[in-house]
């Protein structure tokens, strides 16, 4: 009957061994498939945080580009304003810049 028992107790241990398989493939299986949750989840908040930070440089760099241009424009408008205040100041004075100018070139010191 020993060998009997023998057999039994191979039986039991196959049988242990491929249950602590079934166990730890289950474990392993679950391992990954956290792992990939995990990763999924970071890279979704990875992909929020980008959008959210290439949001607010759109937002910042409009602002900016919108600025500068009305800052532009503010520009070009006291340019004008100050080329057509020195139109209008040459032109009061030019008379007066040309008569001297003919006094001087006319007037002969010996």
């Amino acid at each position: 009957m020993d060998p009997f028992k023998g057999q039994g107790g191979i039986q039991m241990l196959l049988s242990a061994e491929q249950e602590a398989q079934h166990i730890v493939s289950n474990a392993r299986n679950l391992r990954t498939q956290r792992l990939k949750q995990a990763k999924d989840e970071a890279e979704r908040e990875a992909s929020q945080y980008r959008s959210h930070m290439e949001e607010d440089y759109q937002k910042s760099l409009s602002e900016s580009s919108g600025s500068s241009g009305s800052n532009v424009k503010k520009l070009d408008e006291e340019t004008e304003a100050k080329i057509n205040n020195l139109k209008q100041s040459a032109s009061k004075v030019s008379t007066e810049v040309v008569d001297m100018l003919l006094k001087y070139v006319t007037n002969i010191k010996i």
